[in-house]
């Protein structure tokens, strides 16, 4: 029976699993080359079982500089041999992904003019490039070429093409961005074609994919699910694999959606183009499948032969592994956040993820697992993420764990926020923590508190974890007048709400506020107040702020910017403005908070033990996790190279 384990021949190479793990931004670069870190990342993946591995998208030609890590061909082919080197010790297939980002690109690192069809505005920047002569196509052209003589050089098993977002290629495809009135926009397909020839030339029994945009999501013009059948058809005598994507230039975000958009949703798509291409071309299915079910069904009802995984490999290495031994139970979650994967961005953070924090970290965070060398009965106070994280590495070391969590569930702030719309994934961590502290032995006990003395009297190391609580709201709120803090409503529901309009006051322009007005918008009025020009800024680093602001207007919800809470009263809102200073009161019965949380016991920065998470300073479900992990490995230390990250 087929299965993600099951070996699949591509091309003139046999996969060993039908998993990929494709090329995504890292910003683990040296200069424009991969890096140490990058074939550290690579060969934990493939050590952890995935058949194909396509490294981070190289340019074909000095004219595109994307982002400032993105790396550059021309000088890839040494790190490329070594990426190659150690992911074939380990039993996968190497490609590298080529590309040109063209109009999507970035002028500010290469000082000139973006290069594309036509002088179509890019949609984010605004900026107009430059249309391409024909010496520019015959140079790119060219590089494509070039980029993957040296990556067969290299050792590598071949090349993938990109067709899909931020590329040049699916810009002269699509009649969004190619209205030129010559021979490459009467033939849409030309450019395609040309650079597909000269890949396969140079590859000569290389392998050759093409990731293609199926559907851009902008019918008046983009390409089409129907107009992506005969793109495939025609371009599928040049490749092996073919990776169906969705998204163009008025959909970015759409390539790759948080968990608002549900997995597996361009598999309608790929059945589409699977059925209208050449048998020999193996079709790769992708699309949020985070899911070791979702893959499964994929293959077994023929809508592709292999499956990209590439998030749920950055959270659990080990995917592959674990659906080997028939435990697809025990694979990490991803829990679609986009919160530390999403590294396109101009604060170059390197990759990783909030489930698995030693992602992208290879080398200056290897955590060893193994035995520790005195068990000790530790305690951990706080069942939050933190908190299971340490409990779950501390008993993986041998240690007798007792975890006491105050409240009647373990998971903290993970299942309070869960409980926001679109939001219930982020469950499954907090389940898949607790999960593994069961299996592994933790004594966990819920309903307990600890005091100070309690922990001081346990005999063994303590470890205090007890998340974060409500800061101040540091604006006078009038008798009479309701306020409640985003977690409070959240944990127990709209129900706590008198009936009535609310308004939500989100000073930091994260997630929660834009979970609270989607989550209550249904049943009554709602007021958004940002004192930001966009409702939600911060959601841009998770690719969800053009998403969420297209919700919040879907659900009717009022969006108050640029205005600053002074003043709670029985009667609403009160807000200033922040330019002009002038005051009006926006009617509400209640005010939901959403801003900065305070750790949750003052007492325990001071205390003897470690601290990890919130209870240092509430941050992220990342930084808790991290520290939990810490907290557990500092214990003791294993002897040199015990273990391996399970």
């Amino acid at each position: 029976m087929t299965s993600l384990v099951s070996p699949l021949t591509v091309g003139r190479a046999t996969a060993r699993t039908r998993l990929l793990f494709g090329p995504h931004p890292t910003n683990l670069g040296d200069g424009r080359r991969l890096s140490a870190r990058h074939t550290a990342y690579y060969r934990r993946r493939a050590a952890g079982g995935t058949g194909i591995v396509v490294t981070e998208e190289a340019s074909v030609h000095d004219s595109d500089w994307p982002y400032e890590r993105a790396p550059l061909a021309a000088v890839c082919q040494e790190s490329w041999a070594q990426v190659g080197r150690a992911c074939h010790d380990e039993g996968a297939l190497v490609l590298a992904a080529l590309g040109h980002a063209g109009g999507q690109g970035a002028s500010a690192l290469t000082q000139a003019a973006l290069w594309a069809p036509s002088p179509v505005p890019e949609v984010i920047t605004r900026e107009v490039p430059k249309a391409m002569e024909p010496d520019d196509i015959a140079a790119v052209v060219a590089g494509f070429a070039d980029a993957t003589r040296l990556a067969v050089a290299a050792g590598l098993d071949g090349v993938e093409v990109n067709a899909g977002q931020h590329s040049l290629v699916r810009q002269f495809l699509s009649g969004l961005t190619n209205l030129r009135a010559d021979a490459w926009g009467s033939d849409r397909l030309r450019f395609a074609r040309e650079v597909l020839t000269a890949v396969r030339a140079a590859a000569g029994d290389a392998l050759v994919g093409l990731r293609l945009s199926c559907d851009e999501l902008a019918p008046w013009a983009g390409i089409t699910p129907e107009q992506a059948c005969g793109i495939a058809a025609a371009l599928a005598p040049s490749v092996d694999y073919l990776v169906v994507v969705v998204g163009g230039i008025y959909s970015v975000p759409a390539t790759r959606p948080d968990s608002h958009t549900p997995p597996g949703f361009a598999l309608a798509t790929a059945a589409l183009v699977r059925a209208a291409v050449d048998p020999r071309v193996r079709v790769v299915v992708q699309g949020s499948i985070v899911d070791v079910g979702l893959a499964e069904d994929a293959l077994r009802d023929g809508t592709g032969e292999l499956v990209e995984m590439t998030r749920a490999q950055i959270a659990d290495p080990d995917l592959g592994v674990k659906v080997a031994l028939r435990t697809p139970e025990r694979v990490r979650p991803c829990i679609l956040c986009n919160q530390n994967c999403m590294v396109r961005d101009v604060w170059n953070p390197l990759v990783s993820c909030v489930a698995e924090p030693s992602a992208g970290h290879e080398l200056s965070d290897p955590l060893a697992f193994g035995a520790a060398g005195a068990p000790e009965d530790v305690l951990v106070v706080g069942g939050g993420p933190g908190g299971l994280e340490c409990a779950r590495v501390a008993a993986l070391r041998g240690h007798r764990v007792t975890l006491r969590e105050r409240g009647e569930r373990c998971g903290g702030a993970l299942r309070v926020a869960a409980a926001g719309a679109g939001r219930a994934r982020l469950a499954h961590l907090a389940d898949w923590l607790e999960a593994e502290c069961r299996r592994l032995g933790v004594t966990v006990e819920t309903g307990r508190a600890v005091t100070v003395p309690q922990a001081r009297a346990h005999p063994g190391p303590v470890v205090w974890c007890t998340g974060g609580r409500r800061g101040p709201l540091d604006v006078p709120v009038d008798p009479g007048a309701v306020v409640l803090d985003a977690a409070e409503v959240l944990a127990g529901g709209p129900a706590l709400l008198p009936e009535g309009p609310v308004a939500v006051w989100d000073p930091l322009g994260g997630p929660i506020a834009v979970s609270v007005a989607e989550l209550l918008a249904p049943e009554r009025s709602v007021a958004l107040l940002s004192p930001d020009h966009l409702v939600g800024s911060k959601l841009h680093r998770t690719g969800d702020l053009a998403p969420a602001s297209v919700r919040l207007q879907i659900a009717g919800v009022a969006l108050h910017r640029r205005v600053r809470l002074r003043r709670v009263t029985p009667a609403g809102a009160v807000v200033e403005d922040v330019f002009s200073g002038a005051q009006r009161t926006v009617g509400a019965v209640a005010v939901v908070t959403a801003g900065h949380r305070l750790p949750a016991d003052d007492v325990a920065a001071g205390g003897a033990w470690p601290v990890a998470g919130d209870a240092v300073a509430p941050r992220t479900v990342y930084e808790a996790v991290l520290e939990g992990r810490r907290a557990a490995l500092a214990i003791t230390r294993s002897p040199a190279g015990a273990g391996a990250a399970p």
